[in-house]
């Protein structure tokens, strides 16, 4: 075991999977050289060279749709947006492009691309550098979602991700990259379509993801002093959601919070709701809770941009209030 940050983890995937197959590669701005805004392609130029790690100009339709050509043509492109919010620029060709053609094409092409790269609510990073793009792609069919939130799953994920044969979004959190974990030394791939039991409880169900998966492991202690034992899970998979997992837990606890940092209007709790009131209503003795960020572009102030986002103690007063029948 060797503990390790998790861009470095990151990294190790890029670096493991370009060393495994000659058809990955990694584009996008400043991935070269520079080594990514994030430091996940650092000095991969040096062992891979320019070609396998190509800078390309601030032009996110035009890279995104070269990498999908590449993809049909037998390659493995990696896209990593410096910003999440930029591929907003590439939307058609994500969603139209990468996300259709292998059933336009009657399943004649197959689009191993993986696009990654860092978003959510930072530091005063302002609403533009502060997207959640999760729910912007969620109804597009054919693309597979994925958000790591460990040193750990990055590492693992990332390396299923640039094997598989789909088009897989694979978000980050920009507070995240310096997280520390123990990394097994021998080889690990994690299944991208998986849920992760956090901590099993029986009261409540805590369903959440990225970033949030953390502030609830930081309301826990406020939660135990209660009295309460929550069953906390990390979707990690948002496209298919592990309903396996989630209908285990919900048949279990007939409780269910959803913790997330997507807004609230159209957002991920928002399908989770609709499938869990279609699939496991029977099961619920209370009505599904949602705790979402608000439907307001992200301040840059710093105690506003605070606000907006959910934070540990919410949790904890909304599962107290949920055990109480308050809710």
């Amino acid at each position: 075991m060797a503990e390790t940050l998790m861009f470095n983890a990151l990294r190790e995937a890029t670096d493991e999977e370009m060393a495994r197959d000659k058809t990955v590669f990694v584009l996008g701005e400043d991935v070269g050289h520079y080594g990514g805004s994030y430091k996940v392609t650092k000095d991969l130029y040096k062992k891979y060279g320019d070609l396998r790690l190509l800078d390309t100009p601030i032009a996110e339709n035009s890279f995104c749709g070269m990498a999908v050509g590449a993809a049909l043509t037998g390659l493995r492109p990696i896209i990593e947006g410096m910003n999440m919010g930029f591929l907003l620029l590439a939307f058609n060709q994500i969603a139209n492009n990468a996300g259709m053609l292998r059933y336009t094409s009657g399943g004649n092409f197959k689009i191993p691309m993986v696009i990654r790269g860092p978003g959510g609510v930072g530091r005063q990073l302002g609403a533009e550098h502060s997207q959640r793009l999760e729910a912007y792609f969620h109804a597009v069919p054919g693309l597979k979602i994925v958000a790591c939130s460990t040193a750990y799953n990055s590492k693992g994920l990332l390396k299923a991700a640039i094997r598989d044969d789909n088009p897989v979004l694979f978000f980050e959190h920009v507070l995240l990259y310096n997280l520390k974990d123990d990394l097994p030394n021998d080889e690990y791939v994690l299944p991208l379509d998986k849920a992760e039991m956090v901590r099993k409880g029986k009261d409540v169900t805590i369903l959440t993801y990225s970033r949030m998966r953390h502030h609830c492991t930081q309301a826990l202690k406020t939660i135990e002093k209660h009295g309460y034992d929550p069953e906390i899970i990390d979707l990690i998979s948002l496209k298919p959601f592990d309903m396996e997992t989630i209908s285990e837990s919900v048949r279990k606890t007939h409780k269910v919070i959803i913790v997330e940092e997507c807004m609230k209007t159209g957002g991920i709790g928002a399908e989770l709701v609709a499938l869990i009131n279609e699939q496991l209503f029977d099961e619920l003795d209370a009505p599904v809770l949602r705790l979402s960020s608000q439907d307001i572009p992200t301040p840059y102030n710093g105690t506003l941009e605070r606000l907006t986002i959910v934070q540990p103690e919410q949790i904890a007063e909304a599962v107290q209030k949920m055990m109480e029948g308050r809710i």
